[in-house]
């Protein structure tokens, strides 16, 4: 775990879809070295439907990651996949670390505030796998639509150029 001089550090882990970054994430709030919880953010539960990757960047830095940053108490809904629509709110704790995951976590705006931020990749059959395996039938059908969206995340905003620390899974 790396040692960051802030109280409340923010850690970004984005990556494409099977990677690993929701491991990776829970690897992290699991050995947190602070002796204060860490909040840990999907993307998965902001993004808007699955043609909302940008759209769910765009939330998470607004309404998390900026009042974070500025010390103040951020609100996000849980995006409900199966009624397609927002649900219930959720706080996010600006005097507690945050560690917020997902593709759309890593752009020029999302890494100038956050103290650690990591890309994570691996071989596109084997995230495939990996994706199918965790998700089933609910993502097989958006499989390509929702690869387009992370090849325009990565043409736009090239995270994988953002990150201190990259980590590429089998």
């Amino acid at each position: 775990m790396l040692a960051v001089a802030a109280s409340n550090p923010v850690v970004a882990i984005d990556g494409r879809s099977g990677a690993g970054k929701s491991t990776l994430a829970a690897r992290v709030a699991r050995d947190w070295p602070l002796r204060t919880p860490v909040q840990l953010l999907a993307l998965d539960s902001i993004y808007p439907g699955w043609g909302g990757l940008e759209r769910g960047t765009e939330i998470a830095r607004e309404n998390v990651l900026v009042p974070h940053g500025r010390g103040v108490i951020g609100i996000w809904r849980r995006w409900d996949w199966e009624q397609e629509e927002e649900a219930e709110a959720h706080a996010v704790d600006p005097s507690l670390g945050l560690i917020v995951e997902g593709c759309g976590a890593l752009t020029a705006a999302s890494a100038r505030l956050a103290d650690v931020t990591v890309w994570v990749d691996g071989p596109a059959e084997s995230r495939r796998r990996r994706a199918m395996e965790r998700d089933g039938d609910g993502f097989r059908g958006h499989w390509e639509m929702w690869a387009a969206q992370e090849d325009a995340h990565i043409a736009s905003h090239a995270p994988q150029d953002l990150a201190e620390i990259v980590v590429f899974t089998p």
